[in-house]
């Protein structure tokens, strides 16, 4: 559900976060910027900075750990089964 209005601060960036993978569009829409893309990126940038943390793109919110969760990642196995 789209906030009804413009998302600021943490909540900003954790709703940013929760919809990185659906692209800048779903993510400006879902924080409560409509179509306008660029203010929501300014201001995302904005509250990441707010709390030391430096991003260039949303992708950069997507971390190997929300990887790891949404069942993407690496595998490790033996080379074969006799190699445990």
């Amino acid at each position: 559900m789209a906030a009804s209005k413009q998302l600021q601060g943490l909540e900003l960036i954790d709703c940013a976060k929760a919809n990185a993978e659906q692209g800048l569009a779903t993510a400006a829409a879902q924080s409560g910027y409509g179509q306008n893309t660029s203010l929501f990126s300014q201001e995302l940038k904005a509250a990441c900075q707010d709390i030391g943390v430096e991003i260039s793109e949303l992708s950069d919110l997507i971390t190997p750990q929300h990887e790891m969760k949404q069942g993407r990642g690496i595998d490790i196995a033996p080379e074969t089964p006799g190699n445990l």
